[in-house]
């Protein structure tokens, strides 16, 4: 990615890690599956009647909405509410980045670079020491909801790769319009009529700040911006980026809440970082080149190839 991009990709990054704080200050009196309806009825609705429909199929559409966001906070906000604390789901949340890269090999025949893969290997490790240093017992049915929220994002990374939907912005709005709905009757299922009437009622001025932050910046702002990325580069070079999301996550939680990280979430936090670095390196091998247009397109004079 070029300069611009990759700053992009750490604005992203930085905004949702600190998206995870920001839930868990503002959801209070809120089921957490409602709080996610409420998000999404705010992304879309407005901004649907402004921004048109990206020019792709609205089963694709649709599709990356079911995977990516409905999918993914569903399953999350249902692990969240069985146990998973915010802070280690931002970590197994991560593992989208193993599935996004594995899936888009398969079935978009992107094969990541020696780079990525080792990069991407050494941030899952990071990601395994920070969940060591944390401890704590979690449910399993939690752990296994968080980790299934991570494959529905993944999904969602390469449907909307493949569907290389111009802008982001669009795909977004759009996208988000197919998923207040089955939120809210997810909601009334697990949580009930009551407690639902009690948390729109009494959303309060902090839930309702909060909002505003998931959907407008990390929404809006977020996917937009992630959904160019990947309409622009193979899933390899985007989605590792986000393993950075947990590192801003714990900055966050030591500044504001007073969760001061131990040694081991440090140490992991480091492997994370040079992981998204190690990543990131331009493949030099001419044949990795050939087989990635966004890295180095084919430059050929009568048949002569082109100097690497």
């Amino acid at each position: 990615m070029n300069r611009r991009d990759t700053l992009f990709a750490v604005l992203v990054a930085s905004l949702w890690g600190f998206n995870f704080v920001v839930i868990d200050w503002g959801m209070g009196s809120v089921p957490p599956l409602l709080f996610a309806a409420i998000r999404f009825t705010v992304v879309a609705v407005p901004a649907c009647f402004f921004v048109r429909r990206p020019p792709v199929p609205f089963r694709t559409v649709a599709t990356v909405g079911a995977f990516m966001s409905l999918g993914q906070f569903g399953l999350l906000y249902l692990s969240m509410h069985l146990g998973m604390p915010p802070g280690l789901a931002a970590l197994v949340l991560q593992a989208q980045v193993v599935f996004t890269i594995v899936i888009a090999a398969v079935v978009l025949r992107e094969r990541p670079s020696r780079a990525q893969v080792a990069g991407v290997a050494l941030g899952v490790l990071g990601l395994a020491v920070v969940a060591l240093g944390r401890g704590g017992h979690v449910p399993a049915a939690a752990l296994v909801l968080c980790v299934a929220a991570g494959l529905s994002w993944g999904i969602g990374n390469v449907v909307s790769r493949a569907s290389r939907a111009p802008g982001g912005l669009a795909l977004t709005v759009w996208s988000a319009t197919i998923v207040p709905v089955p939120l809210l009757a997810l909601s009334l299922l697990v949580d009930g009529p009551a407690a639902v009437g009690h948390g729109l009622t009494h959303l309060g001025w902090d839930g309702a700040a909060s909002t505003v932050y998931t959907a407008g910046l990390c929404s809006l702002v977020g996917y937009a911006i992630f959904n160019r990325l990947l309409s622009k580069y193979p899933s390899g070079n985007v989605v590792p980026w986000v393993l950075l999301a947990p590192v801003v996550a714990m900055a966050a939680s030591w500044a504001l809440l007073g969760e001061v990280p131990g040694t081991a979430e440090i140490a992991g936090a480091i492997l994370l970082v040079i992981g998204v670095l190690i990543a990131q390196r331009p493949a030099r091998s001419p044949r990795v080149a050939a087989l990635d247009p966004q890295i180095a397109p084919s430059r050929t004079l009568k048949g002569v190839p082109a100097r690497p």
